[in-house]
């Protein structure tokens, strides 16, 4: 390593790098902001004028955009045509380019940033200079994070000023990932203004940690975090103690925290196999805890509760009674933690998140060699002027608080969806199965309480009555369903000789 080029936007740790490389006798060149810090720093530092013989213009958008430069990173320098052209030009080599780029994705993401100021923020000369190093590798290097800065300096240290053919491969690789990255960020910005489905669908990962292992142990998995998301599972989420969080704690956590951010009220939602198998509100979050749990005792053993509320030692003493794989709040006293100390291998998780998915931000199903995207299901028709009484008698006022409880569960119950309610919490609950009328036979056999005067929610139109008799049969006084069935007419006039109060929403909640 003889010369080093070095320009970054983020200046964390530049100087002292730079220090490294000078001390190494690497000659550093070096552009605008990135000289100054340099030179403050006590380092000297060519300017990229002198290298290129031609000046930085227009504000700085044309700085590094020459063939002089190109030419020195580009050079395959085991070919002697290369080598003659480079003589014969007076080329000096570049042997590695320090880049990283301009804040795109941080000032697209502010509030009330203007068009102009994010076009500025589109880098040309970085990822020129990235992509013509790292597919030099071989013969340069290209750095493209702070966080490699401390591994070059040593290896360099530690063989005479010299990287070894795998790092500066492993280098290249950084680097294409970043350009790759930052490309991606900026297509989506300018998809997103023109067509909510654009032809090429693009976005970027970030890996946020290895999982021990998927699904099953034999699988090997990891998480990655949307590059440019507002908020993911995992941001704002501090974990005070319990084991490794897992893909299926993950998969379930994700679950758990969409559905209780429903709620104003103290909410809880313990989930099991992303799916509810209790919700509740309640005065209290202990309260609502209590209900949620006493929906299904059996399959709350090893589920993962979400809450709303800050947790009290009351709460936590209660939680910690059971068999509990996760648990999330947005906040917990002292005396709640040594509560939970208790259950070591519990993941007690502290939610910090107050920001929320803007509606725009599609969901996203990956399938064999594709993906399908689709808009969130936000709306719950909650309206009560958007519905529909399609039955002789109207519904109470406490009927519809049931009915609207139950309708927002079950849109994060999994098809053929079933919610059963009373007193506001999930006393029954049917998920998954194959017919509806199963679903409810499903959600009639887990009550553990009576079902007298209870609510039924159902995802998707009840194609016969049979589904409905049963729940009417096992004390349902009430039926909120999307409609639309051709048997609706069937459906309507078995509530209406049961005497129930039935409503339409006129819009379903499939969740496959």
């Amino acid at each position: 390593m003889r010369r080093a080029l070095l320009s970054v936007s983020d200046k964390r740790g530049i100087v002292d790098f730079g220090r490294g490389l000078a001390e190494l006798g690497i000659e550093l060149v070096s552009t605008g902001g990135t000289a100054v810090a340099l030179r403050l720093g006590g380092l000297e530092v060519r300017t990229i004028e002198d290298f290129t013989g031609f000046p930085e213009m227009m504000d700085g958008r044309v700085k590094t955009l020459h063939p002089r430069l190109y030419a020195g990173l580009l050079c395959l320098r085991d070919n002697p045509e290369h080598l003659r052209a480079a003589a014969d030009q007076g080329i000096e080599f570049v042997d590695l380019v320090c880049v990283n780029l301009y804040p795109f994705e941080r000032t697209s993401a502010r509030r009330g940033v203007t068009d102009q100021e994010v076009v500025e923020q589109i880098d040309i000369g970085g990822p020129t200079m990235i992509r013509a190093a790292a597919k030099n590798f071989p013969f340069a290097a290209a750095i493209a994070s702070p966080e490699s800065y401390d591994a070059v300096l040593q290896e360099l240290r530690e063989s005479d000023g010299r990287l070894s053919l795998g790092t500066r491969e492993w280098l290249a690789a950084e680097a294409f990932a970043a350009t790759a990255r930052y490309d991606t960020a900026i297509a989506r910005w300018f998809a997103e203004r023109a067509e909510d489905f654009p032809p090429l669908f693009v976005r970027a990962f970030e890996k946020v940690t290895d999982l021990p292992y998927g699904e099953n142990p034999h699988q090997r998995a990891a998480y990655y975090a949307q590059v440019g998301a507002r908020m993911d599972v995992l941001s704002m989420v501090r974990q005070h103690q319990g084991k490794q969080l897992s893909f299926n704690n993950l998969l379930d956590l994700d679950a758990a925290r969409r559905l209780v951010k429903e709620f104003e009220v103290p909410a809880c939602a313990i989930i099991k196999h992303n799916n509810p198998c209790g919700v509740a509100v309640g005065r209290t979050v202990l309260d609502a805890y209590q209900r949620a749990f006493a929906c299904d005792p059996l399959s709350a053993f090893g589920g993962v509760i979400a809450v709303n509320r800050r947790l009290d030692e009351a709460t936590a003493q209660a939680i910690a009674g059971q068999f509990v794989e996760v648990l999330i709040g947005p906040g917990y006293d002292e005396d709640a933690l040594r509560a939970l100390s208790a259950k070591p291998n519990a993941r007690v998780l502290e939610d910090g998140e107050r920001r929320t998915l803007p509606a725009s931000d599609p969901d996203l199903r990956q399938v064999m060699g594709g993906l399908l995207v689709q808009d969130r299901d936000l709306a719950l028709l909650e309206e009560r002027a958007e519905m529909e009484v399609v039955t002789e008698r109207k519904p109470s006022e406490a009927e519809w608080s049931e009915m609207l409880f139950a309708w927002r569960v079950c849109k994060h119950v999994r098809s053929n969806a079933i919610v059963l309610a009373r007193d506001l919490a999930t006393v029954g609950i049917g998920a998954g199965q194959m017919s509806r009328v199963d679903s409810v036979r499903l959600a009639i056999e887990k009550a553990q309480s009576s079902l007298d005067g209870a609510a039924l929610a159902s995802d998707a139109f009840f194609p016969f009555a049979d589904g409905p008799e049963l729940a009417i049969e096992a004390g349902a006084r009430a039926i909120i369903q999307p409609g639309g069935s051709k048997r609706d007419a069937d459906v309507v006039e078995a509530a209406n000789r049961a005497g129930i109060a039935m409503v339409f929403t006129s819009r379903r909640h499939f969740r496959h």
